[in-house]
This record gives C-alpha cells, structure tokens and sequence, in this order.
C-alpha cells in the first residue's frame, strides 16, 4: 500500500516537472520585448530582420536653424571684410548715437561732419544754423539708452548699410537767449525711438561708419 503511494508521488511530481519545463520553454524561447520567438526556440522558425514600421527617426538636435535676413547679410559683409563683428558695431553704434546726439545739441560741425555724410549733415548743420539764427541753445540729456538693435543689413556694390533701431530716455529743452523756456519740459524724460542707418564702403581702408539717414518710429 506504502509503494503505491509513493508511485502515484513520483508520477505527480514527473507531471509538474514536464509542465514547468514547457513553462520555462514558453517564456524563454521568447523576446522580452515583442513576444516573438527568439531565435533557437523552435528550429521550424527562422528569425528575420525587423522591417521598420516608418521612417527612422533623424536626430536634428545638432541642426542648424535658417539663417535670419539679419544674419545672411551680416555673412555678406564678413565676405568682404572678415574683421567684421555685429555686437562690435551694436557697440559702435551706441557710442556713435551719443557723440550725435550731444554734438547736434551744442552745434559741434566739426564733430558731425566726422561721423554723418554729406546729406545728414547738412540736414543737421540746417537746423543748428535756424538756432543760432533765433539765439537759441538746445538742453539735451541723453539719460540711457534702452536698446540697440539692427533691423536690416544690405550689402549693394561692397556699400553695406545696416539700419538700428535705438530707443532711449532723453530730456531735451529749448532755451532762448534770455534763458527762458521755448520748447520741452526739464523734469520730463521722454523714451524717444530713432531709425538710423549707418554705411562703409567695405573696399575702403577707412573703418568707420557714417550715418547716412534718420527717421521716426
């Protein structure tokens, strides 16, 4: 009776064994990730290369973006003079804007003529002359400025012109020859925003830039 029992044991446990075998077989001779057979599992499969589902996926991480009109004529300029550096003529520009500004109020031709061609200059040199005509001084006090920023570049027959945009705060009054007030408010600073456009023949040994036309926003 013993021995039977004990035969009956060993065919149960013959039987668990056969089922975690084909258990293991099952979960092993698959790939953990698609739950496809792998290779060896069955000898009736023969395992082939994955075919893309759609297109392989481009890193563009290290791309470069279009370049910007800005940019591009910035490049055209770098073409003919590789000296040429944009944050170093925003530089240029700031400090340009200032020496303008105070020569045009204390009517400094000599300052002008350096630094504007020929038509600005007499636009300019006009209105110091109608001043002095009346007897009249122009107060100006350039508080900061706020920005300086190129909007165009061209390049036309090496002549590159690059227009900024430049906003500052300012107090400007007018003042008669007696000293009283003819235009503008001492205690007002008002944010003033000019276009102006500076040109260099890039041919030229001469490394300055003029100013060649100015406007209102």
């Amino acid at each position: 009776m013993g021995d039977g029992f004990q035969f009956v044991d060993i065919i149960l446990f013959a039987m668990i064994a056969a089922f975690l075998v084909l258990r293991l077989r099952s979960v092993l001779g698959r790939h953990k990730d698609d739950g496809r057979p792998a290779p060896g599992a069955d000898d009736t499969v023969v395992a082939l290369p994955e075919r893309p589902d759609r297109p392989a996926r481009i890193d563009v991480a290290g791309a470069r973006e279009p370049a910007t009109p800005l940019d591009a004529g910035a490049a055209q300029i770098k073409d003919v003079d590789p000296r040429f550096d944009m944050p170093e003529f925003i530089g240029g520009a700031r400090a340009a804007f200032e020496m303008i500004v105070q020569a045009f109020a204390d009517g400094d031709r000599k300052t002008l003529k350096q630094l504007l061609n020929a038509e600005v200059y007499e636009n300019f040199e006009g209105a110091i002359a109608d001043r002095e005509t009346k007897n009249e001084t122009l107060e100006n006090t350039l508080i900061r400025i706020v920005s300086t920023d190129a909007t165009e570049v061209e390049v036309e027959h090496d002549i590159a012109s690059i227009t900024v945009k430049i906003v500052s705060e300012q107090v400007n009054v007018t003042k008669s020859a007696a000293g009283e007030l003819v235009d503008g408010n001492p205690n007002h600073i008002a944010e003033v925003t000019d276009i102006w456009t500076f040109s260099r023949d890039l041919r030229s040994r001469d490394p300055n830039w003029k100013l060649v036309a100015t406007r209102s926003e």
